[in-house]
């Protein structure tokens, strides 16, 4: 088996959440650490024993020493493009962080360069390799609680991240409400239509822009999912995966985002209040995708390796990156925003 090369862009804090999975992957080689302040790339160099690859502030000159057949993209959304665009230029399959881009123009533009290269690109979207939303999935798909009508969706943490979030515009829905997002697609099993939000700084916030939100979208199939979050909400805090209710024909189910998950359908109607009863659901199957950044490098490295597609793959994350721009254009304009992504 060959070994794969790859270097790795962007040696922030979250290039740790990367480069443990991708170190204990076999055949694959982090040949190279790239970073603006070289010094950071240094300190990842040191810190995960990598001391014979290449360091460099230019990802160019990291390709032109180690040509890898891959480059991980774990900078900061603003420059997902540049790095995306440079590395498939540079006939390099690319696996980014999210979100997919800054701007839609930027997403469409990597999906037309990844499909004219002939190489994969791909989003690292964790949470749909959580063993949990797999599990949550199957049950929803089997038709047990009936067809979904509505899904809605809280997130409340209080976030001191102390760094660039704190900064940043729309940080909730670009920055963490499109792990949701996608889980919620993934979900639902169907693409978006259009989206009315709104979003807002309340009392205590220590984020300069708005770090509360709320949306709601519909699907192409009549679905309605909807989404209310803060990131700065003291106490009482949701997990990172949310709390989530669905709605369906026969009955309704509930996640925790944790281990917790229960479901009842309708047992007998006729009365003003339907009696329900409680539904099991099943455990998860180890068939199911699973490991998180774990799960998503792996699943990359074996298609670069011998074929495939990720599921996480430009040409369907660009969808998700349409629903969280879509909900920040509603909330500039106070007006539903059509969806779109092609």
């Amino acid at each position: 088996m060959r070994t794969l090369k790859a270097v790795l862009a962007g040696c922030g804090g979250m290039a740790r959440a990367w480069l443990k999975p991708a170190l204990g992957i076999p055949g694959l080689e982090i040949a190279g650490l790239v970073d603006i302040v070289e010094e950071a790339a240094k300190a990842r160099a040191k810190e995960f024993g990598l001391s014979g690859a290449v360091i460099s502030d230019s990802l160019d000159e990291a390709i032109d020493r180690v040509k890898p057949d891959m480059v991980f993209d774990v900078t900061v959304p603003e420059a997902h493009h540049g790095v995306v665009m440079t590395a498939l230029s540079r006939g390099c399959h690319v696996l980014g962080e999210k979100p997919m881009a800054d701007t839609m123009a930027h997403a469409r533009e990597m999906v037309a360069a990844a499909r004219k290269a002939g190489r994969l690109h791909a989003v690292i979207q964790n949470r749909r390799y959580d063993p949990n939303i797999r599990r949550l999935k199957r049950f929803l798909a089997s038709g047990a609680v009936g067809r979904i009508g509505t899904v809605n969706c809280d997130f409340y943490l209080g976030a001191h991240f102390g760094g660039f979030r704190d900064r940043m515009r729309h940080v909730l829905l670009v920055d963490m409400a499109i792990h949701t997002i996608d889980a919620a697609r993934y979900l639902m099993g169907s693409d978006p239509a259009r989206v009315v939000a709104l979003e807002w700084n309340p009392a205590g916030s220590w984020y300069d822009h708005d770090a509360s939100a709320a949306a709601i979208f519909t699907m192409s199939d009549g679905t309605v999912f909807c989404y209310r979050g803060s990131w700065c909400a003291e106490g009482l805090n949701t997990t990172w995966e949310c709390d989530w209710r669905f709605q369906g024909e026969k009955g309704s189910a509930l996640w925790d985002g944790a281990k917790e998950m229960r479901a009842e359908v309708v047992e007998k109607t006729g009365g003003f209040i339907s009696d329900m009863a409680a539904l099991p659901v099943p455990e998860g199957d180890p068939a199911d995708r699973a490991g998180g950044h774990t799960g998503l490098l792996g699943e990359f490295v074996a298609c670069v390796r011998g074929g495939g597609t990720p599921e996480t793959s430009g040409e369907d994350n660009i969808k998700s990156l349409a629903m969280v721009l879509g909900a920040v254009e509603s909330s500039g304009t106070g007006k539903w925003a059509e969806i779109t992504w092609q």
